[in-house]
């Protein structure tokens, strides 16, 4: 086989490998595939970061965990979801690392720009441009990956590129609990004293600047510096290069085919069903799980983020990797791997996280919700690497963008908003229940209560968001039933099977 080498300056060179062993040296397809990881880590810390940031920003804002859930879920979710399959069409036909970079650009200055929101509303809108650039992303990064690997390795390709989720969740609480912790405005400002930075000290009044403002900018402006080295650095590969060879030299395909495809599939339905009720639940727990360990075992929002972050969100990545690691090795022997894997996965979470969530105490609550996030996230690279193997490289990016559009509308749309709702209203219930007279208002007025109102108030915050996660928590064993059902099409409907 002849070999080509790249063409863009600074680029490093690579030779093709056969179509089998996927596109260029074993070496540089490890080091995009790094490269792909990287902008989808920046991706979910600029995503993540408001959960990590919810209670700081609702006492600056005065605001309840609805608007809360509203900020997290539908100001990201409507234009991430609509303007990702737009995005996906021109991946289809157009330079995708040029997609990628202009994208990861866009998110990063629009979550700088998060920390000078001079109200709730700017905030709102700020967070619309965040998902405006992150729409384009995952479709065109997929579409990539099944460019530079072969199918039979793909599950493991996509679930290390999943692992963007988790490490993304993971960094961004580090980041941000440190950030809240030790660089405030007050302590920038003592800081550039003592370095005797008089410039910086006349930029701004420091000692008025909070401490999740500064989070914004600081995890924000990192982004522009990754989106110009993707473009220097990553090679865009012949389109279809891995896929089998009836399967390649087709023309485009427009949207009535790929939906046309995609209706005689009834494996991809229910996966994409399955991982929209996941990310229903995931989204809207991740919303609030740090508030839920502030308020319910006492613990300071840096120990909070540390603790779901570290802990927990490790475990998560390691439940990513997993899924797609152990279905390649599975499917030798069990086709459907990339079915029952995640099903059992999920299902197993549930009383788990029931566990957890109950526990008394903060130590006996963290192994089982270590556990159950290992388990739960064993939907995740199967996800991908179904979506991507039922379809052939004309609509793999829009396959990718149809089910990105369902899981986030439906998913990360609603999840976010309905748990702090049924928060705030099960914390009006506890309220009503503790016979003292008291409401949602009179609860925010901290100073003018008494010691048993204020008790009454803090308790029925911490047991409305405690029931609400469980009870969302539950549905994983809705989605764990997708994930079985899709087994018995997904042989036939995989297309490197019918090749």
């Amino acid at each position: 086989m002849s070999e080509v080498t790249t063409t863009n300056p600074g680029t490093p060179e690579i030779a093709a490998a056969p179509a089998s062993e996927g596109y260029g040296t074993k070496g540089y397809r490890a080091f995009v595939l790094g490269s792909l990881l990287i902008v989808y880590i920046f991706n979910f810390i600029d995503r993540s970061i408001i959960n990590i940031l919810t209670e700081p920003i609702k006492h600056s804002f005065q605001v309840e965990d609805w608007q809360m859930g509203l900020l997290g879920g539908p100001a990201f979710a409507v234009l991430y979801t609509f303007l990702g399959i737009p995005i996906a069409r021109l991946a289809e036909r157009h330079h995708r690392v040029w997609i990628i970079a202009i994208s990861v650009f866009v998110w990063s200055l629009m979550t700088a720009l998060c920390g000078i929101a001079t109200s709730f509303l700017v905030l709102f809108l700020f967070r619309i441009g965040v998902s405006v650039g992150e729409a384009g992303c995952t479709p065109p990064a997929q579409s990539l990956i099944a460019d530079y690997f072969k199918p039979s390795s793909r599950a493991t390709a996509v679930s290390i590129y999943a692992l963007g989720v988790p490490l993304g969740g993971m960094f961004a609480a580090v980041f941000a609990g440190f950030i809240v912790g030790a660089l405030d405005g007050p302590s920038l400002a003592a800081m550039f004293e003592s370095w005797g930075w008089n410039w910086a000290l006349g930029l701004a009044d420091w000692h008025e600047i909070e401490g999740w403002r500064v989070a914004f900018v600081l995890v924000g402006l990192p982004g522009i510096l990754i989106a110009i080295l993707v473009k220097m650095t990553v090679q865009e590969p012949p389109r279809g290069h891995t896929d089998p060879a009836a399967l390649q030299q087709k023309e485009r395909a427009n949207m009535r085919q790929v939906f046309h495809t995609l209706s005689e599939k009834p494996t991809f339905w229910h996966i994409v069903v399955g991982a929209t009720v996941a990310s229903f639940v995931g989204y809207g727990v991740a919303q609030f799980t740090t508030s839920f360990l502030v308020r319910s075992h006492g613990v300071s929002l840096q120990t909070a983020a540390l603790l779901f972050g570290v802990i927990i969100g490790l475990m998560a990545a390691l439940g990513v990797f997993s899924s797609g690691f152990l279905a390649d090795r599975f499917a030798r022997r069990h086709p459907r791997a990339l079915s029952w894997l995640p099903a059992l996965g999920m299902a197993l979470s549930v009383p788990l996280y029931a566990m957890g969530y109950l526990a008394d105490s903060l130590w006996l609550a963290l192994p089982p919700l270590m556990a159950a996030a290992t388990l739960h996230y064993f939907y995740l690279g199967p996800m991908y690497a179904v979506v991507g193997g039922v379809v052939d490289s004309r609509m793999r990016a829009t396959a990718v963008a149809i089910t990105l559009f369902i899981v986030n509308l439906l998913g990360y749309g609603l999840g976010p908003p309905l748990i702090g709702m049924l928060s705030t209203l099960l914390k009006s219930m506890f309220l009503s229940g503790a016979d003292l007279g008291l409401t949602l208002e009179a609860c925010k007025a901290t100073e003018l209560l008494a010691d048993a109102e204020a008790a009454a108030c803090d308790s029925a915050n911490s047991e409305g968001l405690r029931w609400s996660i469980i009870a969302f928590c539950c549905l994983y064993a809705w989605a764990a039933l997708h994930y079985l059902l899709a087994g018995r099409t997904l042989v036939r409907d995989m297309v490197a099977n019918r090749a």
